[in-house]
């Protein structure tokens, strides 16, 4: 593939309504070339509009999308240089793979023998050669998906846009995909902007997360950070933090950066510097059997699920909390435990503070302040 000459994307304070409803609000991100970044988020939340947006399928109510100093937004979809892959894939059934993967250069009137250049070249790629002269009902569910990759790839896009991609596939599928796509965004340098709502399908193919609620970005960051401190008790909870309790925060006597909680019959220690009530997040892994001296809870197991390498099992605290850990020994329900959960995996947000409005939702490479 030729190089594909752009610095950065960039789509500044960009909304969309539909009939005076806010689907996407002030959305301002910036892409490097190179980058694989998710839009991550629950059903309604805005990720596919974006993505419609950047491919020029809808309209922008406000803001702009550059590429480098081009503004695009205001081009239409076929001018953008930028590839789609959906959903349903989106095949022609009456026409081979071959035919499928050519179509685009097709409409762009390339010759005949670069076609056939280029289709070969696709068809390698995704290791599809033999399949050529198949029609997509002739193929599974996982090459199907890889010949919609191609076609999208074989036109040398600027932007290769993902709209959930691997939702239709079974989870052996899923996981093969997810090391074709990575390989193929690396191998080929793409730029790819990628809408999910399975967190485990973004962390591992994602350079950067971008976690959307409502129509507004509630954390851009490495999925490292994005997994390990949630912005806010969204992103949280939907980064799998299951354990989440309302608490009483208050300092500890002698270090300023420990909080002391309380509530529910939990007592913990914590670090930061929140004060008053707030909203406790916990993952099921960060709890381990065995006491410490320091955020021990004693409970009962109510509930054991055994889900292959370890169990998530449910401890009743007392008669109105619960928690939720996830560990490697085998216990049985009605055992008396002691769960342990170190400060640092105590995570730690004040009551009431509204996510949507959270300066940490900001893109901080987002450089543009105005439009």
């Amino acid at each position: 593939m030729s190089a594909l000459a752009f610095t950065k994307l960039e789509l500044a304070a960009v909304s969309r309504q539909f009939k005076g409803v806010t689907a996407l609000a002030d959305f301002s991100l910036t892409i490097r070339n190179g980058e694989f970044v998710a839009l991550l988020g629950p059903s309604g939340c805005g990720k596919s509009t974006t993505l419609n947006c950047l491919a020029g399928l809808l309209p922008l109510t406000a803001g702009a999308i550059y590429l480098d100093d081009e503004r695009v937004d205001l081009l239409p979809p076929e001018r953008r240089g930028f590839g789609m892959v959906f959903q349903n894939y989106a095949l022609f059934p009456h026409m081979s793979v071959r035919k499928n993967i050519a179509f685009g250069l097709q409409m762009q009137r390339v010759s005949r023998h670069e076609i056939v250049r280029k289709v070969d070249w696709a068809l390698d790629l995704i290791h599809l050669t033999e399949h050529g002269d198949k029609r997509p009902n002739q193929l599974s569910g996982g090459q199907q998906q890889r010949v919609a990759i191609a076609r999208a790839i074989v036109m040398e896009p600027k932007l290769v846009l993902m709209d959930e991609p691997l939702s239709n596939l079974d989870a052996k599928l899923r996981h093969e995909m997810r090391t074709e796509l990575r390989r193929l965004h690396r191998e080929l340098n793409l730029t790819t902007v990628y809408v999910t709502h399975d967190q485990e399908e973004a962390l591992s193919l994602a350079d950067r997360l971008v976690v959307l609620r409502n129509g507004r970005m509630q954390q851009a960051g490495a999925p490292e950070e994005v997994y390990a401190r949630p912005a806010n008790a969204f992103v949280a909870d939907f980064m799998g933090y299951r354990n989440q309790l309302s608490m009483v925060a208050g300092p500890v006597e002698g270090d300023p950066t420990l909080t002391r909680l309380s509530g529910g019959g939990i007592e913990l220690v914590a670090n930061g510097t929140v004060r008053g009530q707030a909203t406790v997040a916990i993952r099921p892994d960060g709890l381990t059997l065995g006491r410490t001296g320091v955020n021990d809870i004693p409970g009962v197991v109510r509930t054991v699920e055994y889900q292959g390498r370890d169990y998530e099992i449910e401890i009743e605290v007392n008669e109105t909390t619960s928690l939720f850990a996830r560990i490697n020994q085998r216990v049985t329900a009605g055992d008396q435990v002691v769960v342990n959960v170190p400060r640092d995996h105590v995570m730690v947000y004040a009551a009431g503070a509204d996510p949507e409005a959270d300066e940490s939702r900001r893109d901080p490479i987002h450089e543009r302040e105005t439009v």
